[in-house]
């Protein structure tokens, strides 16, 4: 089995587990979350391929984290994670990349994602559940953060932080690559 079967395999297991944990049918699921009911079907049978807007939205509906849906059992006190050995759940068109990095465990969960923005990317994002924070940190280059549609500049050495259940985006700005790293807050019992 190839990686990324295995990787469909966690996710197929994990989105059913929850589902059946919040009491839902695969049509309460997929009308809350925006998704068809056929993409959960073949989902939950770890067929297909889902996109990182398809997860987001089902971790939400679901109320857990999206690493809740992609990882395995937890088994080391110390988790290292190398950006290499994780496939991007989000890629741009000009180049740009997203990858979940790890969540932190416990009652308040943090999702660590590493961004690549290119000049002309754009991930927008819809609006999380109630009590999601995020931040933003510019390692290189220059950004916009979208919030609620203000647009905010970013540069290299800034931090941003921001509620984020309301529309919001990120967008590479400049001429360079943008290199940044972001939390996910996710409120008790995500």
């Amino acid at each position: 089995m190839s990686e990324a079967e295995a990787a469909l395999r966690t996710v197929a297991t994990n989105v059913k587990a929850a589902r059946v944990r919040a009491g839902l049918s695969l049509d309460e699921l997929g009308r809350r979350a925006r998704v068809s009911k056929g993409a959960l079907v073949g989902l939950e049978k770890a067929q297909g391929n889902p996109n990182l807007a398809t997860l987001v939205r089902l971790a939400d509906t679901l109320g857990v984290s999206v690493s809740a849906l992609m990882e395995g059992t937890a088994g080391d006190r110390v988790r290292i994670a190398t950006a290499e050995a994780i496939a991007p759940l989000w890629t741009g068109e000009h180049g740009g990349e997203a990858r979940l990095m790890l969540t932190t465990p416990g009652p308040a969960p943090v999702e660590v994602w590493r961004w690549r923005l290119e000049p002309g990317d754009e991930y927008a994002s819809h609006p999380h559940q109630a009590g999601v924070q995020e931040t933003v940190s510019v390692v290189d280059g220059r950004m916009v953060l979208v919030v609620d549609g203000a647009e905010h500049e970013l540069e290299a050495g800034q931090t941003a932080a921001f509620g984020g259940d309301v529309p919001h985006a990120y967008r590479g700005a400049g001429t360079g690559t943008c290199s940044l790293v972001m939390t996910v807050n996710l409120p008790p019992g995500s």
